[in-house]
């Protein structure tokens, strides 16, 4: 699933290549991705791109009349193309869910795999038209986040830090792999419990938020779409690389696995060397 740092190099990539142009076309080859009607998509056609931002993990396609918002979900991506198809998009078994195409002859299409089909395209006045936008929680890369704020945060419900990290309405823009990046270099378990964190744990998780994130937002800065995930892959030191040996102490990284979704994390640098019970309620074993 695209995170903040991905969403953002996918905004700054279209900032840098599709504004001034103007949108000659778009098409919808997934039905149920299109979550609006009013304007309809075709409000688009005829209207130039100024801008490109992002919401959290929504892409805001920003143009002289209605907003593009786009949310990829877990198995959703943008491909770009300098030569995009001007064959009319038929609703079908295809994973292309959207296609635009602007002026030049260029232009992007949505994508999403898997049969739990999530992806949503929403064509609005404003972005805080969409309710999952307008409740979003603080960004953790702007300076409202601050360690007095993610103090508060953790102190209003006490619940595991990971599901805190992951909470859009929380903090924006954190999913499931970069929260195990946050919490093996913040050295924390994923299941302590937020409101227990001492001054100290939340200044060290404060920097290591804006540490993480910024170090991923400028390795996707400037690539292409089409390099971001190979580039998220990389730069992971735990999510995804379970049996690996831990880059930072050599343990071999472990996973807990849960219905939908699984966690990696080290249990020398996390978790006092006690391994994670795989299971959906796990706790570290006694």
């Amino acid at each position: 699933m695209p995170e903040l740092p991905e969403v953002e190099g996918l905004a700054r990539f279209l900032t840098a290549r599709a504004v001034g142009r103007t949108i000659a076309g778009v098409g919808v080859g997934a039905i149920g991705a299109l979550k609006t009607f009013d304007p309809p998509l075709e409000a688009l056609v005829g209207q130039e791109v100024t801008g490109a931002s992002r919401h959290g993990k929504w892409l805001d396609l920003v143009t002289t009349g209605p907003h593009l918002l786009m949310h990829l979900s877990r198995g959703g991506w943008l491909k770009w193309s300098e030569k995009v198809s001007t064959a009319p998009v038929r609703p079908g078994r295809s994973p292309l869910a959207l296609r635009v195409r602007l002026d030049d002859g260029a232009g992007f299409e949505l994508s999403e795999y898997g049969t739990r089909k999530r992806l949503a395209v929403h064509v609005v006045s404003e972005p805080t038209d969409v309710e999952q936008v307008a409740t979003l929680g603080v960004d953790p890369l702007s300076d409202e986040f601050t360690p007095d704020r993610l103090a508060e945060l953790a102190a209003a419900r006490n619940q595991q830090i990971k599901g805190l990290l992951r909470d859009q309405g929380t903090i924006a823009g954190i999913g499931n792999a970069y929260s195990d990046e946050i919490l093996h270099a913040a050295r924390m378990s994923p299941f302590a419990l937020s409101a227990r964190l001492d001054a100290v744990a939340v200044g060290r998780l404060h920097d290591v938020i804006r540490q993480v994130l910024s170090s991923a937002v400028a390795e996707a800065s400037g690539r292409p779409a089409a390099e971001l995930k190979d580039a998220k892959r990389r730069g992971m030191q735990v999510h995804g690389r379970t049996g690996e040996p831990c880059p930072v102490c050599g343990d071999v990284v472990r996973e807990v696995s849960f219905a939908d979704s699984s966690l990696q994390y080290c249990a020398t640098c996390q978790t006092d060397g006690k391994p994670l019970a795989d299971r959906r309620l796990s706790r570290l074993l006694r």
